[in-house]
């Protein structure tokens, strides 16, 4: 008990930290659910283009211009400004039907058309529109007997058309808000716990406190322990306070298997960051360097692996290094639980790995915190 109450009384005076930390996952985790919002909605885009014909509009030819006036937007400009137009993306595609086009094809002469393009991806739509238009027709052509046939099979080809329909059930909107919010907390977790643990743990280090607690009876592994679960219950408050904030954030989402996922995946993170915070507050004997070791550990991390820039934007060097960190794998989970439909022990299977390499680090921290502190156990 009394190891739990000098911890309260230190951790009282760090409650402008934990209040500005809060503060700081509030705005900028806000904003960035605002600014990463993303619709699943598939939205048809149709091509700019210009049709400069120099065969009569009859026949194929005719059909050939009005298809690619239905499945496009026609432009007029004048044909010395063209290469402008280009430049400046006032026109995607450029078709020159040159004279007697209509003759060669239904011959199976060498047709004349060129085309201009941009370059871009609406190019190559028109592009794929006019060559689906000349591939069918071409087929078609062998097996005509006439000009008006082959037009008709052409328009009952072209008149069939893909049903687009989206089968994913996610709710990506909501989920990519999710992702964005506990990515963040990484930072919040790593800042919050390394600020206040090392500040509770440095206090303890007093030396009249350190002689005392060396001359006691008390074993340092019991000693280390109940410093543990004091901090604990510190990590365990933060913990519950952020996801109280996701789900006032975020909504509905957090009510699902996804959103359930999320809160023990940061679970799991929040003890990681506890007991690297101790193995940390172990080491420092110093307050002023403890702002230093949370830009160094705290912001490194959060940078390295995807909390404030999403990981696909990250070159792949950096995601290498990347893996030396816990946060990573905290960070990828919430990335893969984005993207899960389906909950399966194949889906569910990189999760759980994740986690025990997180749960991993976290002895690893504990081991070389126990080891650590039986050296320090002297009296200087």
């Amino acid at each position: 008990m009394i190891v739990f109450k000098t911890f309260l009384k230190v951790l009282n005076k760090c409650k402008g930290i934990i209040i500005f930390e809060t503060a700081l996952l509030i705005f900028f985790g806000g904003y960035n659910i605002e600014t990463n919002d993303v619709s699943i909605n598939f939205v048809s885009s149709n091509p700019n283009i210009l049709i400069i014909n120099s065969d009569k509009k009859e026949g194929i030819t005719k059909n050939l211009i009005n298809y690619i006036e239905n499945n496009s937007n026609i432009v007029d400009i004048d044909e010395n400004l063209i290469d402008d137009a280009l430049f400046y993306r006032d026109v995607n595609y450029i078709i020159y039907i040159k004279d007697n086009f209509r003759n060669n094809f239904i011959n199976n002469n060498e047709i004349g058309i060129e085309v201009k393009s941009t370059g871009d991806y609406q190019s190559s739509l028109a592009e794929m529109m006019l060559s689906r238009y000349l591939k069918i027709a071409s087929i078609y052509n062998e097996i005509s007997n006439s000009e008006e046939e082959l037009i008709s099979y052409i328009d009952n080809t072209l008149q069939n058309k893909s049903e687009i329909e989206t089968t994913s059930k996610l709710n990506t909107e909501k989920l990519n808000k999710a992702t964005v919010y506990y990515n963040f907390t990484n930072y919040c977790f790593l800042a919050g716990s390394i600020y206040v643990i090392c500040l509770v743990l440095s206090s303890f280090r007093n030396k009249n406190i350190k002689m005392r607690t060396i001359i006691s009876s008390m074993n340092y592994k019991k000693y280390n322990r109940k410093l543990l679960i004091s901090c604990s219950m510190f990590a365990i408050t933060l913990w519950l306070l952020y996801v109280l904030l996701s789900f006032i954030l975020i909504g509905s989402i957090m009510y699902t298997t996804h959103g359930l996922l999320y809160i023990i995946n940061a679970l799991v993170f929040t003890f990681c960051t506890l007991t690297l915070a101790f193995l940390l507050g172990n080491i420092l004997k110093n307050k002023t360097v403890i702002n230093g070791i949370i830009n160094v550990v705290a912001l490194g991390s959060s940078f390295l692996c995807g909390a404030f820039v999403p990981m696909e934007w990250l070159p792949d060097y950096v995601i290498n290094i990347a893996h030396i960190l816990p946060s990573y794998y905290f960070i990828k989970n919430n990335e893969l639980l984005k993207t899960i439909e389906v909950f399966n022990f194949d889906t569910m299977k990189p999760i759980i790995i994740n986690m025990i390499i997180v749960i991993i680090f976290s002895g690893l921290f504990i081991i070389i915190t126990n080891i650590i502190s039986k050296r320090q156990r002297k009296i200087d």
